[in-house]
């Protein structure tokens, strides 16, 4: 099974009407921190606040196309399982979702509200796709997982089909990496729209499986890693989703934890934009000068905002005192 452009376009066409045109975002300060013309697409003003309603409701879509399922099932520590809900709402479909029971509690309530099942199970027992095989076997219902899915990875390359048609000429462009759905479906929509733009994939020190596994060019894992990112803490790359990134994907790069909630405090208190930790992994590289292209026009996913207040400021608190980013919004 393979993703083509073909597919992010009908993904698109599908989402008209659904999903939101997120808005890009710019800052001078960050451009002089940066060194680089630096743009935002903020997926964090996405339904369900995170890029994966694309996926989700795309993969639903093209489901019902064969007969509306009597429901579904996935997996997912909060903002796949929001999205797939959310799509189950709109098409009329039951959804289940397999979650940890240390998931953020924003994203449990959030689930919940929008009439999904939550199961929960513990991550140290079982594994989650242990879990839904057996759920699914016993109930019947077809697993629309959170990245490894054709049709998944087309609902995720809109985000870059829309990128591309609002800035041009970009000639980066930083998406963070879990499972590599989104990373992936950017890479097929860059590559097509424009071919001379490099993609390049960031997770955390703390989970670098897709960057090993770029690296070594077999499929890493890691298990249960212990990072803020918690939309980063997939154990592996997808089957569907290594070969692409393989293919198309220029480099991966890793951040630390101080990185990527320094990063996700300048958005807070600079750019007065709400971002977990999970969407600021890709501006992490490039304030840490992990990725540098001085004078680029480089674009920059923010996944997603989904994060409970109390979590960052606890978060907020273990940054240096004399972390100051300013307060004037430009």
């Amino acid at each position: 099974m393979t993703v083509s452009f073909e597919n992010v376009a009908r993904a698109a066409d599908l989402l008209s009407g659904y999903a939101r045109l997120t808005p890009v975002h710019t800052s001078t300060y960050l451009n002089q921190l940066c060194g680089a013309e630096v743009f935002l697409k903020c997926e964090n003003f996405q339904r369900t606040g995170a890029f994966k309603f694309r996926g989700a409701f795309n993969a639903l879509s093209m489901l019902a196309q064969d007969g509306r399922p009597s429901g579904v099932l996935t997996y997912s520590s909060g903002n796949h399982g929001q999205a797939l809900s959310l799509a189950g709402q709109l098409l009329n479909i039951p959804v289940s979702v397999i979650m940890p029971d240390d998931a953020p509690e924003i994203k449990k309530k959030a689930t919940e509200g929008y009439g999904s099942t939550i199961i929960l199970y513990d991550k140290f027992e079982i594994t989650r796709e242990a879990l839904a095989s057996q759920i699914a076997s016993e109930k019947g219902f077809p697993i629309i997982p959170p990245y490894n899915h054709v049709d998944v990875v087309a609902g995720q390359g809109t985000v870059c089909k829309e990128f591309h048609d609002q800035i041009e000429g970009l000639d980066v462009i930083l998406a963070p990496c879990g499972g590599g759905g989104l990373l992936s479906g950017s890479a097929i929509a860059t590559k097509y729209l424009n071919p001379t733009c490099k993609i390049i994939g960031v997770e955390p020190e703390n989970a670098d499986d897709a960057t090993r596994s770029f690296r070594t060019g077999t499929i890493q894992s890691v298990e249960n890693p212990d990072t803020v990112a918690d939309g980063a803490r997939t154990p592996y790359l997808g089957e569907i989703t290594f070969p692409i990134i393989l293919q198309y994907v220029h480099d991966m790069v890793t951040v630390s934890e101080q990185s990527i909630i320094s990063a996700m405090a300048l958005v807070w208190e600079r750019m007065k934009l709400i971002i977990e930790p999970t969407g600021a992994l890709a501006l992490a590289a490039l304030i840490e000068k992990k990725v540098n292209y001085p004078g680029a026009r480089v674009g920059v996913i923010m996944s997603g905002g989904n994060v409970d207040i109390r979590t960052v400021s606890s978060l907020f608190a273990q940054l240096p005192s004399d972390t100051v980013f300013g307060n004037i919004s430009k």
